[in-house]
């Protein structure tokens, strides 16, 4: 469960509808609210930030108020760096704090440069030695013509699980089944083969594993098998389905080499258009 979290905030629009989902996330006792303040750039008041430092401070009392009526434990931060980054910032405080995940807005600038994930959101997944959340916001309307945020009242009702049937992938499984999720698709793509008859074989052999996982684990969602680039076959997947989260594990401890090796949940979680938890391996 994840008990303790980490969000940091800017204060934007995208950060306060993020900041509307948290509640929906299960088992979340304590909230760690954090705005950093870049003090390395020269402000329009000049090299001073006291200004914006006490209006931070303000905005965060103000988003406090908001979480403890929901009956979490809140506390803030406000950091002022005058070196380095922002994510380190962040790091160091997920650390400090022994947080169990940090919850990120994706705030990327749309497909054309093909990505979806805003940069500090990115070098934190990188970095974190913690799990991450990614939000991603969908406005939808309902029956009545409201409009309303179609992924923070359903955050965890519908899973999509993409499996390389590795331990990490063994051990998010039975995490997602400890959270409580009762919605879970499960994927797999196959990657592998250089003849029809290879590529046949690959792909009954992943479609036998599957049926032992939802025998296993007691999944009644259907299972999918595609064959192609993982990236696109996942992204795909999550659109068909309307899933409201993709689950993707990171393997290694080690984010360069995960980056050397073509990770696919980096690839995922910069192109898709739903939520992202990205479950490091413990």
């Amino acid at each position: 469960m994840y008990e303790k979290v980490l969000f940091p905030t800017d204060f934007s629009e995208y950060t306060q509808k993020t900041l509307e989902c948290v509640g929906d996330v299960p088992g979340i006792k304590e909230i760690v609210l954090l705005h950093v303040v870049d003090a390395t750039h020269y402000s329009v008041h000049g090299w001073t930030h006291e200004k914006e430092v006490e209006d931070a401070k303000i905005r965060l009392d103000e988003q406090r108020r908001h979480l403890e009526r929901l009956g979490l434990k809140v506390k803030w931060k406000v950091e002022v760096i005058t070196s380095g980054d922002i994510t380190n910032d962040i790091l160091k405080i997920a650390e400090d704090e022994k947080v169990s995940l940090i919850i990120m807005n994706a705030r990327g600038k749309g497909l054309v440069s093909g990505l979806l994930l805003g940069s500090t959101s990115l070098d934190v997944m990188r970095h974190a030695t913690t799990d991450v959340l990614i939000m991603r916001h969908k406005v939808a309307d309902d029956l009545q013509g409201e409009k309303h945020d179609k992924f923070c009242p359903r955050i965890l009702s519908k899973v999509l699980y993409p499996t390389d049937f590795s331990e990490p992938a063994r051990n998010a499984l039975s995490f997602l089944k400890s959270l409580g999720v009762q919605d879970i698709v499960l994927m797999h793509v196959v990657t592998e083969g250089e003849t029809k008859e290879d590529i046949e074989s690959h792909v009954e052999n992943a479609k036998n594993k599957l049926e032992t996982i939802r025998n296993a684990e007691n999944i009644n969602a259907d299972a999918h098998i595609r064959v192609g680039d993982p990236t696109e076959e996942i992204c795909s997947v999550a659109e068909d389905e309307d899933v409201s989260m993709i689950v993707m594990p990171i393997r290694s401890r080690n984010w360069l080499e995960e980056l050397l090796i073509g990770s696919t949940t980096f690839d995922v979680v910069k192109r898709a258009k739903r939520p992202v938890l990205v479950m490091r391996n413990k």
